[in-house]
């Protein structure tokens, strides 16, 4: 289903069998595959490859040359950076066939991946956490995670504003909420 209020540049196609939401935009040398659900408000920069069988959330923003694999599911309000990478089989070989290996990669709600990194398959990035550019996630990241390097490894706590958070006796804020910080868990405490 296609609403009137959608944009494809001229030189992306849509297979048969996806679903778009309302003011999403699909901008140069883009492929959205059969089966694939997006959202409302997306934006995808040039150069993209979706599906097929991928479900993206509402005001996801994809920037240029990304390819959005069978197995991945993006929640709403997900930032994905320039040419970041998703894979979706552990031991990849030309020659053999591995279509029912993929694994299931979550991405959820409100998080953001820096330009440049990798997302090995098989693992959930948490609500509102942050990839540094040029990380390799090969494990699940926490809620609120800040995650850097090779492999990636946690260096601290973000708020959902996405800057980094500064603690006083476990407690932090920024301009959308409160946080306590509790057995290495941020939670929310106060929105």
């Amino acid at each position: 289903m296609i609403p009137s209020s959608f944009y494809l540049h001229p030189s992306s196609f849509i297979d048969d069998n996806v679903s778009i939401g309302e003011n999403t935009k699909i901008w140069h040398f883009c492929h959205i595959l059969s089966n694939t659900t997006i959202g409302k408000n997306c934006s995808f920069g040039q150069n993209c490859v979706i599906g097929p069988n991928v479900k993206i959330g509402d005001g996801v923003k994809v920037q240029n040359n990304i390819s959005i694999y069978d197995g991945v599911e993006i929640e709403d309000d997900v930032f994905l950076g320039p040419s970041m990478v998703f894979t979706n089989v552990i031991n990849p070989r030309a020659f053999i066939q591995r279509k029912d290996e993929f694994k299931k990669t979550l991405l959820k709600k409100g998080c953001s991946i820096g330009a440049n990194a990798t997302i090995v398959c098989g693992v959930t990035i948490g609500r509102y956490a942050l990839i540094g550019a040029g990380a390799v996630v090969n494990k699940n990241v926490p809620d609120f995670a800040l995650m850097v390097g090779v492999p990636a490894k946690q260096i601290g706590w973000v708020g959902i504003s996405g800057n980094t958070l500064k603690f006083k006796d476990n407690i932090a804020e920024d301009r959308f909420a409160t946080y306590i910080l509790e057995n290495n868990e941020l939670k929310v405490i106060k929105k």
